[in-house]
């Protein structure tokens, strides 16, 4: 098998790649490297560009005319960004997935899987969620995920394409084989400012001590991103025989901030102190999944516990430089 994958040569994106190839399924990496990083596809198909550009993928389903399906995995994600800059993440996660689309179809490729996000849910009072729970995404970035959902939707429903979309909740974690992990030197999210601290020697903000958690800070269900991996090659092995256009991808475990710092703690030999903060624009209380659907339908689960992706993480910024410069 051969799949297109939309930013390849990104963290989760790159990542997936990996799991496919060991599986013995051939990726082919379309980046336009504005956050991927070349280094993840050295020694892979690879096509820099953008995914709206019409004649570079009529060129790469030319090349490569036995792409069964394409898993989309470019976007920008960082949510206070998102807050500041609205028309760039509707113009990046949403007209050009529509264009990517329509060059799909004219290409007659029939398969795309999704990189959606929990975000876009409206967590319940016990702040869990399943495939069913309402949608209220709270940010731009969350927004334009929704929007593509409800478009492609559409569509799937008058056209020869069925597109299904992954809830990812949030990735941790690298490559066990550290071929991949976090590309940014700078990560927005809890984990990475708390390796920040760590490396940095100072302490870490929680930001946001007033939701309605058990300990005020937010609450997320952290998934290793090997794990993610996994998902999307039992998703593709699985995809024509699948009765659902929406899994969600996590751990079923909830995880504080608080809880985090102390996991954190657990696993270096220098704690960080914590400190509290006010609360980012765009940021929420969280949630994480409740579903089994990804375990009955894809056969999967998760592997790799929190500690595991806290270890993987500090391995792969401990590595990075090398890396990637």
């Amino acid at each position: 098998m051969r799949v297109l994958i939309t930013g390849g040569a990104g963290y989760i994106g790159g990542t997936v790649a990996s799991a496919c190839l060991d599986a013995g399924i051939t990726p082919v990496i379309l980046d336009s490297l504005v956050t991927g990083r070349r280094e993840f596809a050295e020694g892979r198909v690879f096509y820099e560009g953008d995914i709206g550009d019409g004649p570079l993928i009529d060129k790469i389903f030319a090349e490569n005319p036995d792409i069964e399906a394409v898993v989309h995995c470019a976007a920008l994600i960082v949510v206070p960004d998102s807050v500041a800059d609205p028309i760039g993440y509707y113009r990046a996660n949403v007209a050009k997935s529509l264009e990517l689309v329509d060059h799909l179809l004219r290409n007659g490729c029939e398969r795309m899987i999704f990189s959606s996000s929990a975000s876009i849910y409206q967590a319940g009072a016990d702040h869990t969620v399943d495939e069913d729970s309402p949608l209220a995404p709270q940010s731009p970035y969350a927004q334009t995920k929704a929007v593509c959902e409800a478009m492609f939707a559409d569509i799937a429903a008058s056209r020869p394409i069925r597109i299904l979309s992954l809830r990812y909740f949030n990735p941790i974690g690298a490559d066990p084989r550290m071929r991949t992990g976090l590309q940014v030197r700078r990560p927005s999210h809890a984990l990475g400012k708390m390796i920040e601290a760590y490396e940095d020697g100072v302490p870490f903000q929680i930001t946001g001590t007033a939701y309605p958690t058990r300990d005020g800070t937010g609450i997320r269900d952290y998934v290793h991103v090997w794990d993610l991996a996994t998902a999307h090659v039992a998703a593709l092995r699985r995809f024509d025989a699948l009765d659902t256009d929406v899994i969600n991808l996590g751990t079923g475990a909830g995880t504080t901030v608080r809880e985090l710092a102390e996991a954190f703690n657990r696993v270096v030999d220098r704690p960080i102190e914590v400190v509290e903060a006010p609360a980012r624009p765009g940021d929420v209380p969280g949630a994480y999944t409740r579903s089994d659907r990804a375990r009955r339908l894809l056969d999967w689960q998760t592997r790799y516990s929190l500690d595991e992706g806290i270890r993987h993480s500090l391995e792969w910024a401990a590595l990075r430089k090398s890396r990637l410069g």
